[in-house]
């Protein structure tokens, strides 16, 4: 399997409240996160940075996951226990008020990936020469487009955008959405913060993800975009490319 990991300040921030990662576990399976951190001063940095410590450190010790459902299951346990540990540091440091962050943590086997977000950083799978989006917002906006109030256009404009209806961190019971997809050969999974998605679209990102170019030019391909586009926000994408499985390696 091919990854690329970038993260990006971008044109506006003083500082970058992303953070992101590629990890393999001892029995070379992939695990691919992306965390865009909010609140106070700072405080969003602690917040990304913690989801990543966690994975980096717990990733390393788990053994090979096999099935769908196990997969799902760890990935669902992980963030459940790396929210408490936000939520708690919000609560114990007065600096770190109101901090939150979403997630998106991906787990790569050779039949399928498991995916599991909080908030309206997303996954895009490039599937059969397709492109389709797998991750659902977790916004304002995304709950008026799905109730009929607005159109996914107007989405776009809307002035309270960024309004997030769940985060890591922010509340004790945070529940992620989990969900597998079968993926082959030549597949690309696209993780990234909206400091991207808000700057590329759809079709776009297809035509991008179809291109013969490698991952990290892709990579800084779209970065350069975004910022090319006003770079307001910070910028984080992995890049995930099925590969022919090659004897011992799970992750394909």
């Amino acid at each position: 399997m091919k990854q690329y990991f970038i993260t990006d300040q971008g044109k506006v921030r003083e500082h970058n409240e992303d953070a992101g990662g590629i990890f393999r576990n001892a029995e070379n399976q992939v695990l691919s996160v992306v965390a865009d951190g909010m609140g106070g001063h700072k405080a969003g940095d602690v917040a990304s940075q913690m989801v990543i410590h966690h994975f980096q450190q717990e990733w390393p010790k788990t053994t090979s996951l096999t099935t769908k459902e196990e997969t799902e299951e760890w990935l669902t346990n992980s963030i459940k226990d790396i929210n408490q540990k936000v939520y708690d540091h919000a609560q114990e440091n007065k600096e770190c008020a109101g901090m939150g962050t979403t997630v998106v943590a991906a787990i790569f086997s050779c039949d399928f990936v498991s995916i599991a977000h909080i908030g309206d950083s997303r996954c895009y799978l490039y599937h059969d020469q397709t492109l389709r989006q797998v991750t659902e917002d977790h916004s304002l906006v995304n709950e008026l487009v799905r109730s009929g109030q607005i159109s996914k256009e107007d989405a776009e404009f809307h002035p309270r955008k960024n309004v997030l209806m769940r985060a890591l961190g922010t509340d004790k019971n945070a529940e992620p959405d989990v969900r597998s997809e079968e993926w082959k050969e030549k597949d690309r999974i696209l993780i990234c913060s909206d400091g991207l998605s808000n700057k590329v679209s759809d079709k776009e990102f297809n035509e991008y993800l179809q291109k013969d170019d490698s991952l990290d030019q892709i990579g800084k391909q779209l970065v350069n975009l975004a910022n090319d586009r006003g770079g307001e926000d910070n910028i984080t994408i992995t890049l995930s490319e099925y590969e022919t499985v090659r004897e011992g390696d799970p992750s394909c």
